[in-house]
């Protein structure tokens, strides 16, 4: 189910194409087991691609496994489902250094998109989603959290901006953390752009 998903994501926005994923596949510098066998600061755009397909059933899996709590379960079930935001996955260099893979519910699709700088305002009910995993410097790889940012209505949570912040981990449990110092603290940075940290300029899907 969750390999149909990812293929049918890949077919309907066309992010990934035939020669593209060709040549990650025939390219790359990834085992079976989905680690590098380069060093980790010797890999290309197609080796952290190839890295994200190799583990995306595996962590697609481990996301939805278990009881959520006070994650809405319909988001790790269907954020596959949703407008991906980057063309690659990227590491910004947050999120503990994670390769980062972005994608936006419909609601919150179209503002997100224009990847604006200022004058953003997320509609209420939208929500990002972004894949993680690691390689470290040996080039092993293995599934991250899955990060998830819900824009709630004016006055729900002034704290974090109207901004509800969850992750779940790669077992499926959701992270019991202090999300105003775990995650707003960081996000407040981008406070013109409505608290959005957005994908690499390199990896950002354009074009609708």
């Amino acid at each position: 189910m969750l390999r149909t998903i990812l293929a049918a994501t890949i077919a309907a926005t066309g992010l990934f194409t035939a020669a593209s994923m060709t040549q990650a596949a025939s390219g790359s510098h990834v085992d079976a087991k989905c680690n590098l066998t380069v060093a980790r600061d010797e890999m290309t755009n197609f080796d952290a691609h190839s890295v994200y397909l190799c583990l995306a059933e595996k962590m697609g899996i481990g996301y939805q496994t278990g009881d959520k709590r006070w994650v809405p379960r319909e988001f790790v079930q269907n954020f596959r489902s949703w407008t991906p935001a980057s063309t690659l996955p990227a590491d910004a260099g947050v999120h503990g250094g994670r390769f980062l893979f972005t994608y936006v519910n419909p609601i919150g699709a179209a503002e997100y998109l224009k990847f604006a700088e200022e004058g953003v305002k997320m509609p209420v009910g939208s929500v990002i989603a972004k894949e993680s995993f690691s390689i470290n410097k040996k080039g092993k790889a293995k599934p991250g959290p899955l990060f998830l940012m819900q824009k709630a209505p004016a006055g729900a949570s002034p704290r974090t901006a109207d901004w509800y912040y969850m992750a779940v981990l790669p077992n499926g449990k959701p992270m019991a953390v202090n999300v105003y110092k775990a995650c707003h603290e960081c996000h407040s940075g981008f406070e013109d752009s409505d608290y959005l940290g957005y994908p690499e300029e390199d990896v950002r899907r354009t074009g609708g």
